[in-house]
């Protein structure tokens, strides 16, 4: 019982979290040829799509509500 309420309680910072903080991303482009590397790295920042979130917190919601009905 204590375990499903964890659980349930990290399943909502997740996806409180997933609605607001970006996650960074970096990509490297360009070519080696020999010993030579010829590129651009780049960065940038993308939420998670708001689905993922909206997930996180209803299994979060869902996991309170069976732990509690169980204990």
């Amino acid at each position: 019982m204590r375990g499903l309420s964890i659980i349930g309680i990290l399943l909502l910072v997740l996806g409180a979290l997933a609605l607001v903080v970006p996650v960074p991303q970096q990509e490297h482009h360009g070519v080696k040829i020999g010993k030579t590397d010829i590129g651009v790295e780049t960065e940038h920042r993308d939420k998670l799509p708001p689905a993922v979130g909206g997930i996180l917190l209803a299994g979060g919601i869902a996991v309170l509500v069976v732990g509690s009905r169980k204990g």
